[in-house]
């Protein structure tokens, strides 16, 4: 019973040369840094006595940075082909540059290395992401074994700094950053790089690829479920709070969502041998719509907010194993990471500063349930561009280059 639950013996079966604990275990120290500075960073920053505003300013600059920061990234990795070197050095950049915080706490200081720092962070998890894919070659099924232990990681660092910072000040908050940074910095020494295949595709272009139908309604759909978790990222905390919920509550509430998104990972592979990627993105964008009505209109009832938090594990788990599948179905060989950081860069960079931003204009009016509810239609818009547009179609090339080998 106890290995049917437990990721590791069971992949070791049917993949013995994969590097499941190096890799797992920089999912692990990424995500436990997102988990750092995504709940905390801002308070750290209201602890050094800047406004809203400028907090708001600082905050925004880890997003607006993946929106172009790994694409630039991909491309020198797919051109040299040396990724795991790549990877290393944004890691060490990354810890240099985050050092700058110890050094001095003014808004225009702490700008330049947010950004640098953002720079360099954002350029890791596509090419890891590349790699991972490449290792498991045609199981990609197994992902979600691996990409569990990052939300392991996020949930430990947030619920361990928030019992911690209840009892010393939040000052010590960089230091628990960098601690972490240095684990990034350890797996990016060990991670080993995974052989690039040919490809029929790689006389293709990157936009040849893209402006296949089926490839960009996809990641116009990746778009929109980034808006749709926009006002759920920026205000949900506030949003519970203003309705009477307590903030042990709220906290517990996230913890619920990445628990059951951590429980989705394990049964991944049982998903992805009844179902495909398609089917169950797809399936994933209908749940979001149901999980933001819920939210927006279900918050007097603590029983529907709970039950809402638990298809997290739909419109994050399956929707992001079954992207991050589809990504690497379409952009294979030389192309690989260059896909993984479009996906990153359109979704959570172009989809979660605009998803932001307009939680912001729409939540003093028309107000929290309907800027909720727009999430909701944006995960339905989703579900429709990719439902109508996103019927995989080969390449007509590849039929053609495929014809003279059959013919010997």
């Amino acid at each position: 019973m106890r290995a049917a639950l437990w990721p590791q013996p069971r992949q070791s079966e049917f993949m013995p040369n994969l590097p499941y604990w190096r890799l797992s275990g920089f999912y692990f120290f990424y995500f436990a840094f997102v988990g750092a500075m995504s709940p905390f960073w801002g308070l750290y920053l209201q602890s050094l006595a800047f406004n809203a505003f400028q907090i708001g300013v600082l905050m925004s600059l880890l997003q607006v940075m993946r929106i172009f920061a790994p694409n630039i990234w991909g491309h020198i990795a797919d051109r040299t082909g040396r990724r795991t070197a790549i990877v290393q050095v944004a890691a060490l950049g990354s810890v240099l540059v985050f050092a700058g915080v110890f050094v001095g706490d003014g808004f225009w200081w702490l700008f330049a290395v947010m950004a640098a720092l953002s720079f360099f962070w954002s350029a890791s998890l596509p090419l890891v992401e590349a790699m991972t894919l490449s290792h498991l070659g045609e199981r990609t099924d197994a992902y979600g074994r691996i990409r569990l232990w990052g939300s392991v990681g996020f949930i430990l660092m947030v619920v361990g700094l928030g019992y911690a910072f209840d009892h010393v000040a939040i000052s010590w908050l960089p230091w628990a950053v960098m601690a972490v940074m240095l684990g990034i910095v350890a797996f990016a020494r060990v991670i080993p790089e995974a052989e690039i295949l040919p490809h029929p595709t790689d006389h293709h272009t990157v936009w040849d690829i893209v402006r296949r139908p089926e490839v960009a309604s996809l990641l116009a759909a990746c778009l929109l479920m980034a808006v749709t978790h926009g006002p759920y990222y920026t205000f949900y905390s506030i949003y519970l709070v203003d309705h009477g919920y307590d903030k042990s509550t709220v906290g517990w509430l996230w913890a619920l969502g990445v628990l059951c998104e951590i429980g989705i990972f394990l049964i991944v592979p049982r998903l992805f041998a009844q179902v495909t990627p398609r089917q169950l993105i797809l399936a994933s964008f209908a749940l979001a719509v149901l999980r933001f009505l819920l939210i927006a209109w279900g918050v007097e009832s603590a029983w529907l907010v709970w039950g809402a938090q638990t298809l997290h594990a739909f419109t994050f788990g399956t929707y992001h194993a079954a992207a991050v599948a589809l990504i690497h179905q379409h952009f294979r060989g030389r192309h690989q990471a260059r896909g993984q950081a479009l996906y990153t860069s359109l979704s959570y960079g172009v989809g979660g500063t605009i998803g932001g931003l307009a939680s912001g204009l729409t939540w003093e009016a028309p107000g929290p349930a309907w800027t909720f509810t727009l999430a909701a239609a944006s995960a339905g818009l989703a579900w429709l561009v990719y439902a109508v547009w996103g019927r995989p179609a080969p390449f007509k090339s590849e039929t053609r280059a495929s014809r003279p080998k059959a013919m010997k």
